[in-house]
């Protein structure tokens, strides 16, 4: 996505971009209870999104990994990694960062996915976090997903929620609708209808984000590059979360707030045997 941003600012240099605005430090701007709270990352269970555990003998294909929090996670925990992406440089970094982990083997792959340059039934993790919508031909992305599946593998994939995209359209660059950005946008039955129509089999279906479908129509508003120190009103919205998170109520009513207006919709899914 910085990238991304970058780009817009090339595309209107009569536009300067102010400067980041100094402020005081603030809470983790990944707001680690929201993502704890929407099922990510559980320590304790070893599951990296819920429902979706991974264990020492698990081969895992992370496809789109892009800085490779998801693939970090899964090399904690002994699995064999395969981390993907049509970026060489964040490939090369990921590599660089999951030296010395307990990953008990790592193989990096710099690929558009069509084909992915692995052999039929080669893993039992596939994870392909927020990249349908950015491929030409969401069928056979899922095809090469499945084909190098094994027998029984577990599948997580997500796709950004049509209502925060409703909105995006409203708020953000024409560019970000726009190759190779989100070249479409996923109605939640279709999803539900290319995941099945590619041969797997639901087991979860869920949605979450609030927090990050608004700090992204405020991001906007904002005009600044996708990096720290954060615009005063960005911060602003991440201590209001957190503080809204701390109270009693605050995590009903942030599942409430994740079904009116998602940032992205997930599916857990399995190969058949």
């Amino acid at each position: 996505m910085l990238q991304f941003i970058k780009r817009l600012q090339r595309r209107a240099p009569d536009v300067e971009a102010p400067a980041p605005a100094a402020v005081e430090p603030a809470e983790d701007l990944s707001t680690l209870t929201d993502t704890s709270l929407s099922g990510w990352f559980k320590q304790e269970s070893d599951e990296l999104f819920e429902g979706f555990p991974i264990r020492a003998e698990d081969s895992v294909l992370d496809i789109g990994c892009g800085d490779g929090p998801f693939v970090q996670f899964c090399a904690q925990r002994g699995a064999e990694v395969i981390f993907a992406d049509i970026d060489g440089d964040k490939v090369a970094a990921v590599e660089r960062a999951l030296q010395g982990s307990a990953a008990r083997a790592m193989l990096p792959l710099v690929t558009d996915a069509n084909p992915i340059p692995l052999p039929d039934a080669r893993v039992n993790k596939i994870v392909a976090m927020e990249v349908l919508e950015h491929v030409d031909d969401p069928a056979q992305f899922m095809s090469e997903l499945v084909r190098v599946g094994k027998p029984g593998a577990q599948y997580l994939i997500t796709v950004p929620d049509p209502l925060g995209e409703s909105v995006q359209k409203e708020l953000a660059p024409p560019a970000y609708f726009e190759k190779p950005n989100h070249i479409r946008v996923f109605q939640r039955e279709e999803f539900e209808r290319l995941i099945e129509a590619s041969g797997l089999v639901i087991e979860r279906r869920t949605q979450y984000g609030f927090y990050w479908s608004v700090w992204w129509f405020f991001f906007w508003a904002c005009k600044q590059d996708l990096s720290p120190p954060w615009h005063p009103l960005l911060d602003s919205w991440t201590r209001t979360w957190n503080l809204l998170l701390s109270m009693e109520d605050g995590p009903r009513i942030k599942r409430a707030l994740d079904r009116a207006m998602p940032k992205s919709q997930a599916i857990i899914a399995r190969k058949p045997l």
